[in-house]
């Protein structure tokens, strides 16, 4: 059985699916991953095999459009961030379609509905796989309207509603075109697939954790909150000689990265800040770059250490807090890791995890972008740092830890076979 598995996005946005499809590859299935080629040697690391879709994700991410829609802080900017992103979006759909040939079960993004309607077309099962709560529901609002002002079950029932029209009409147009390109007319029965995705042969799977967002009451019984899918250290992965000397000297640092997120721009100044409000705090500090977030030009003190990257499941664990933007898959790392996050919300539905890591009491209150100082960053690290906070998210960690996301997202996803 060959399932097909289409995503794409920074590389926490991919580490989850193949997270996914190791899972499937266990249950005794064929697996194959479809994203951008930058991230060809990642999959292939896992044993797995990847469609490559040309483009550079890294290229596009720096793009100003990208930018945008990647620091929208209301809702409205969302919309029109993501209308931005259409004509990106127009140019890889031949791609991701022809990468679901001979399939028997398509898995698919949210930003990615070319996978529903491809698995229609072959008369086999999509499976929405989101890394969200996003199936409408009165108990809490859609994660971009998340920290708005709470005006009842009905407005949060509306906003899910709401969402997934942004979700849809991002790519429809983009979709239909290529589709009536490629067969002359569009999709049959051709609209959202997002409220279809509630059967048994076509079901909604979430990677999120019951501790973080239980799942709601009104919810439809093939909608699946399955645990987060949690991606660990790629295979002959070493931390470097300096990485470990430097965490061998002394108390566990901070860690701050803020990923494929930032201004380029706005580097050297974000990393003096930080350096700042480290040293206000009195804490030791590991420095990420990442794409664009900080730069390794800025001259550290010595209990201060600089790296790209470094896999969160090795590295989260031996930090005593997590500064970062607050993407879901990070948000999930940290929390998994048992240790407090100090969330600073760029955009989009990072907005959502601040407040929720926030309102779990395992962290900070979260800070905007736009108001990051190093004053209250460095309130925020003492915060995250008290004994309570830290006792929260150890406790969070290790309820977190004894699930197994992927695994049941697996057996719900060969379940649509009978």
């Amino acid at each position: 059985m060959l399932i097909t598995i289409l995503t794409g996005g920074s590389r926490g946005d991919v580490q989850p699916y193949i997270a996914l499809g190791l899972a499937l590859k266990r249950a005794g299935c064929d697996v194959r991953i479809v994203t951008f080629k930058n991230y060809e040697a990642f999959v292939k690391s896992y044993g797995l095999d990847i469609v490559p879709v040309e483009g550079d994700v890294r290229m596009v991410a720096s793009s100003e459009d990208a930018m945008a829609s990647a620091q929208a802080d209301n809702p409205l900017k969302v919309v029109l961030g993501l209308n931005k992103l259409r004509s990106y979006i127009f140019d890889l759909q031949k791609d991701f379609f022809a990468a679901c040939a001979g399939s028997d079960a398509i898995v698919y993004h949210p930003a990615l509905t070319i996978g529903y309607f491809a698995a229609r077309q072959m008369n086999i099962p999509p499976i929405l796989a989101c890394p969200f709560p996003m199936t409408p529901t009165r108990e809490f609002p859609a994660l971009i309207f998340y920290y708005a002002p709470r005006l009842g079950p009905g407005w949060n029932r509306l906003t899910h509603v709401i969402f997934e029209q942004i979700m849809w009409q991002t790519g429809s147009l983009p979709m239909k075109k290529f589709w009536k390109k490629q067969f002359g007319h569009a999709p049959e029965h051709f609209g959202s697939p997002f409220g279809r995705q509630v059967t048994r042969s076509m079901p909604t799977i979430i990677s999120c954790s019951e501790h973080v967002f239980p799942r709601p009451a009104d919810w439809p019984e093939h909608v699946h909150n399955t645990g987060y899918w949690f991606l660990d250290e790629e295979p002959g992965w070493q931390p470097s000689a300096t990485l470990v000397d430097f965490l061998n000297q002394g108390k566990p640092p901070v860690y701050v990265g803020f990923g494929s997120i930032g201004d380029p721009k706005q580097a050297e100044q974000t990393t003096r800040l930080v350096v700042d409000a480290l040293q206000r705090s009195g804490q030791r500090g590991l420095l990420a770059t990442g794409w664009n977030g900080m730069s390794n030009t800025v001259a550290l003190p010595a209990d201060m250490h600089i790296l790209e990257s470094a896999p969160h499941s090795w590295l989260f664990p031996r930090m005593s807090a997590v500064v970062h933007p607050g993407g879901a898959a990070t948000t999930a790392a940290g929390l998994r890791a048992g240790v407090p996050g100090i969330i600073v919300p760029h955009g989009n539905d990072q907005f959502a995890w601040g407040r929720r890591v926030w309102e779990l009491g395992a962290g900070a209150k979260p800070i905007p972008r736009k108001k990051l100082t190093s004053e209250a960053l460095s309130q925020a690290i003492n915060m995250a740092l008290t004994q309570q906070i830290r006792a929260n998210a150890r406790e969070l960690g290790q309820k977190i830890q004894a699930e197994n996301g992927a695994g049941t997202a697996a057996k719900v996803i060969l379940g649509c076979f009978g």
